[in-house]
C-alpha cells in the first residue's frame, strides 16, 4: 500500500454513538429536527460494501442537486447510483409520492416562510452538500407559503450567466405574489460577493416594475447561511 496515500474512514451507523443514528435522533428530537439526509437514510435503511447509509443519503441527494431533483428521478435513473438497486429505488419513489398526495390534500400543510432563517432551515440540508453552484427560487403566495422551489441555475454563477427573466418566468407561471432567491457556495464560506450584491439589485428593481417582490436573497453555506436582506445588501 502506498504510504502517501489516504483511505477515507466512513463508520457504519452501527459504530455512531447511539444518539447519532437517524432512527434514534427522529425518535429523541423529532422529525423537523433531522436532516432531509438522516430521513432518506431511514427510508433506505442500509448502506453498500464499506459505505454506511447516511453517506449513501447524501451522495443520493448530491447527485440528483437536491430533493427536487431527485423527486423527478425515475427508478431506473435512481438505480444508476452506486448501492441503490431497484428494491431502494422503489421505496424511496413511493416515499416522496407519499409527501407529494399529501401535499395535494392538505395546501393549508406548506411551509410559511416568515424569516430569513424559515427559508435558509428550508433549503439547507439540500444546498449545503452541493458540489457546484445552484440558484433555487423559493415561491410565495399572498400569505408567504411555500407554492415550489424550482432550481433555476446550476454551475458558475454570476451577473452575466443570470438572465433575471428566467427567475420571474417561475415566479408569473405559478402567479407567486412573491419569492426569495438562495444559492449556496460550495467553499461552505456564505459571504456574500460584489456579484452577489449587483445580481440581488437587478432582481429587487426587475420586481418593482413586475409587481413581484423579492423578500430575501439567501446565501447558503456549511450549516451557516447569510440574508442579504438583513444585512441592507442590494436592498437600498
Amino acid at each position: 500500500m502506498n504510504s502517501g496515500s489516504r483511505v477515507e474512514y466512513i463508520p457504519m451507523i452501527r459504530d455512531l454513538p447511539h444518539e447519532d443514528r437517524p432512527r434514534e435522533r427522529f425518535l429523541t428530537v423529532g422529525s423537523k429536527a433531522v436532516s432531509t439526509a438522516e430521513l432518506l437514510a431511514i427510508i433506505l435503511r442500509t448502506g453498500v460494501g464499506g459505505e454506511n447509509v447516511l453517506h449513501l443519503a447524501e451522495r443520493l441527494i448530491v447527485h440528483f442537486g437536491s430533493l427536487t431533483g431527485l423527486s423527478r428521478a425515475s427508478v431506473k435513473e435512481l438505480t444508476v447510483v452506486k448501492g441503490i438497486g431497484q428494491v431502494k429505488a422503489i421505496e424511496v419513489k413511493a416515499a416522496l409520492e407519499l409527501g407529494r398526495r399529501l401535499l395535494l390534500a392538505a395546501p393549508e400543510e406548506r411551509s410559511r416562510i416568515t424569516s430569513p432563517a424559515d427559508a435558509a432551515n428550508l433549503l439547507m440540508s439540500e444546498m449545503m452538500l452541493l458540489e457546484q453552484e445552484h440558484l433555487r427560487v423559493v415561491l410565495l403566495d399572498t400569505r408567504n407559503k411555500v407554492l415550489s422551489t424550482p432550481t433555476i441555475y446550476q454551475g458558475s454563477l454570476n451577473s452575466s450567466v443570470i438572465r433575471i427573466g428566467e427567475l420571474f418566468r417561475a415566479a408569473i407561471k405559478e402567479n407567486a405574489a412573491a419569492f426569495i432567491v438562495a444559492h449556496n457556495h460550495p467553499s461552505g464560506d456564505p459571504s456574500p460577493s460584489p456579484e452577489d450584491i449587483n445580481v440581488t439589485r437587478q432582481i429587487v428593481k426587475a420586481g418593482t416594475l413586475l409587481d413581484i417582490e423579492l423578500l430575501d436573497h439567501i446565501i447558503i453555506g456549511h450549516n451557516k447561511y447569510v440574508s442579504l436582506k438583513e444585512r441592507g445588501l442590494g436592498f437600498d
